[in-house]
């Protein structure tokens, strides 16, 4: 089957999986697992931070970072798309007892002035503004970037502000590649930044909340409440360090390869239209009277996987896996 469900179904190459076999390994939660070490560390360098904490999900790094901000009766600013409030089973209720300001726009990106008119006057009526998240690239803005400009805006208020930022940077990679910013001044404007490695940098499991000392310190304390620590983690470290080291400019290869599916899917007569395609996710909105299911089985039965993405949507995702030769045949088999 060729699987474009998501991103998160890349399997370790073998070059991937024989540098996990060669880590140096120790315990992780007594902080001495070298490996692990050396991965946040490096993560954390790349973005100008001074520390990272290695985690099992992009879920997890994010709802750490929400509970070292928030505290009960406070309230987060972020996209009505974002993930951090739609895919993280209320973890920003459920983990922080915070309150969400929605900004309600379709891309997912969200901007200084929606941000102004959504923070709350100190009055005991309103819960407190004590944070703003971004999301870059937007999983359900079909994997838009955000504009840089944007992010400079917002980042200069927050700070003028005293007021943390962080960022989802789930796909940040995919971002970085697309933009050509550099990750060092991209980790300038955020407070705290979340990467995941399990998608389009092609490693099993895990993603890094990186910031400074004292945040990943709050951070860790964190982490073992959550049940986070692992023990001999440092297999796992390496796969993200050799993902470092050899997945992040191949990433523009996903990207070509969902530029062709979108020309393709614009010529099926099923399809209405598609999110403008930037990185390596494709969203399609289907002609009134298709059904999303009808269009995923018809794919399915020719080895296709897709995911329906709300009414009369379905997503596509590329990534490490699929091929020039599997993009044809998804071409092919679009012609419908």
């Amino acid at each position: 089957m060729i699987d474009l469900r998501s991103d998160t179904v890349t399997k370790p190459s073998k070059e991937m999986m024989e540098f996990m076999m060669q880590a140096e390994l120790g315990d992780d939660v007594f902080q001495d697992d070298p490996t692990v070490q050396l991965f946040e560390e490096i993560t954390a360098k790349k973005f100008g931070k001074q520390a990272g904490l290695f985690c099992p999900s992009g879920t997890m790094t994010n709802q750490i970072a929400l509970m070292v901000y928030l505290k009960p009766g406070d309230e987060v600013i972020c996209s009505s798309e974002a993930h951090i409030y739609n895919y993280e089973g209320g973890g920003i209720a459920r983990n922080s007892g915070a309150s969400v300001r929605l900004v309600n726009r379709k891309s997912g990106i969200i901007y200084l002035e929606e941000i102004l008119d959504n923070i709350n006057p100190d009055d005991i009526h309103y819960p407190v503004t004590k944070l703003v998240a971004l999301e870059n690239t937007v999983n359900r803005g079909g994997g838009i970037c955000y504009p840089i400009e944007e992010i400079e805006k917002i980042a200069s208020y927050c700070k003028t502000e005293k007021m943390p930022l962080h960022l989802d940077g789930a796909r940040l990679f995919n971002a970085l590649v697309k933009t050509q910013i550099k990750a060092e001044k991209m980790g300038s404007f955020f407070d705290s930044i979340s990467l995941c490695f399990s998608k389009g940098m092609g490693a099993p499991v895990g993603s890094v909340l990186i910031g400074s000392e004292d945040f990943i310190h709050k951070a860790r304390r964190v982490r073992k409440v959550l049940g986070g620590g692992m023990r001999q983690s440092g297999i796992l470290a390496n796969a993200g360090i050799f993902a470092l080291e050899n997945n992040i400019d191949r990433l523009s290869i996903d990207h070509d390869h969902a530029k062709i599916i979108e020309k393709a899917l614009l010529k099926c007569t099923w399809i209405k239209n598609v999110l403008d395609v930037e990185t390596n996710i494709i969203v399609a909105y289907l002609e009134d009277g298709f059904l999303a299911s009808d269009f995923i089985e018809k794919l399915a039965n020719n080895g296709i996987l897709a995911i329906p993405f709300g009414k009369g949507r379905v997503r596509m995702v590329t990534h490490l896996d699929i091929s020039e030769i599997d993009v044809a045949r998804v071409v092919d088999s679009l012609k419908f």
